[in-house]
């Protein structure tokens, strides 16, 4: 795949096949996530990706008394990383919330943007959307409306099942040692808005397959935060900066291992330093089990005979897979309640790749009759 291109106006375009680009539909595979989405496209046919990047999920509104010049060509909407950078002359709205969308008019006026990064050359564009595994048809009905009129044909499918495809090895599946993550697999996907943990074993995951929460990382900051005032009642922190806090220091398991969060707080209007790694950590842990008790229920849920394969594929992806130490403390936590020999796979830093290209997967491979028509 192409390397990320965050900052640019437009999507890197890569080289392709010229002769299925000129009328060949073009795929598009959306991760369309709470604070970060994450966007492949490909002409129908192509094998080679010629759209790759990642879009901070955020819109802005330029406010009413922002002088001439001050933002970019004097736009009232900006998205992404330049909402962001022009923060302070803009009403900022994130229009997903735990993954489902919950202001359908920015949502729009986002996946209007995503389009753009498209190129123009395509007649026809159809986007395969991860949706949590827990929504519903409210969610999904909501989610239809901000894309029509925007795409020419969608499908809305399981982000587990997404994530898992993606993950997959195409060149290992004829090894009878290689353990298809679509095949049987568990996945723990940690967002901002909600965990959820999910059976994944073949088809799309049903309600009954997977659980949810709302304890995940904007959670796990307001806990933080919460303990922090607690000890300093005065000082000025606020939850963005808890935030970059923990993304830097995260922790469970063991404080040894933990590096040192120092945060910069303001106490009676001086600047000072503290350190609040325990903070940090014990916000951290309430995520940790959360995630545990709900792992050990949909276990229980799962055929006795597919529970010894499923437990080598134990799959933590999404921001809170990052918290250093959360893999090995889940597995951990698996072995002490008794799981046989369980393991645990964290995707990394790249975790936002596996569901769009599983959704780049799926594009390519969704029959005719599969697609929903969103144009008329």
């Amino acid at each position: 795949m192409s390397t990320k291109t965050t900052n640019s106006s437009k999507a890197k375009v890569l080289t392709a096949d010229q002769s299925l680009t000129q009328n060949a539909p073009l795929l598009v595979g959306f991760d369309w996530g709470t604070n970060m989405s994450r966007i492949y496209g490909a002409p129908l046919g192509s094998k080679t990706a010629t759209v790759d990047e990642s879009i901070p999920t955020v819109v802005g509104y330029a406010k009413d008394e922002v002088l001439a010049g001050v933002i970019p060509g004097d736009e009232k909407v900006l998205f992404g990383a330049m909402a962001n950078k022009h923060k302070l002359h803009l009403n900022l709205v994130r229009p997903l919330e735990g993954g489902v969308i919950q202001d359908t008019k920015a949502a729009r006026l986002f996946a209007q943007h995503i389009k753009s990064k498209l190129g123009e050359d395509a007649s026809e564009v159809r986007a395969v959307i991860g949706m949590p595994a827990s929504s519903d048809l409210e969610a999904r009905e909501n989610a239809r409306e901000a894309v029509h009129g925007v795409f020419n044909k969608v499908l809305f499918v399981p982000e587990p099942f997404l994530a898992a495809l993606g993950y997959r090895e195409e060149d290992k599946l004829q090894d009878i040692d290689y353990q298809d993550p679509v095949l049987n697999s568990l996945y723990v996907d940690i967002g901002a808005g909600s965990a959820d943990v999910c059976l994944v074993q073949g088809h799309y995951p049903t309600t009954e397959d997977q659980l949810t929460t709302k304890v995940a990382g904007d959670t796990v900051d307001r806990i933080i935060l919460d303990k922090i005032l607690a000890a300093y009642p005065d000082c000025g922190l606020t939850l963005p900066r808890v935030r970059t806090i923990k993304e830097k220091h995260s922790w469970v398991l063991s404080e040894d291992a933990a590096t040192p969060a120092i945060a910069t707080i303001m106490v009676g209007g001086k600047p000072r330093k503290i350190d609040v790694t325990t903070q940090v950590g014990e916000g951290c842990q309430a995520l940790l089990e959360e995630v545990f008790n709900m792992t050990k229920e949909l276990i229980a849920r799962a055929d006795p005979d597919s529970v010894e394969e499923l437990l080598q594929n134990v799959i933590v992806t999404g921001g809170g897979s990052l918290i250093k130490g959360f893999g090995v403390a889940l597995q951990t936590k698996l072995l002490e309640e008794g799981f046989e020999n369980p393991r645990v796979h964290v995707l990394g830093d790249n975790y936002k790749d596996f569901v769009a290209k599983g959704a780049l997967k799926t594009a390519s491979r969704a029959r005719e009759d599969q697609w929903q028509s969103l144009l008329d």
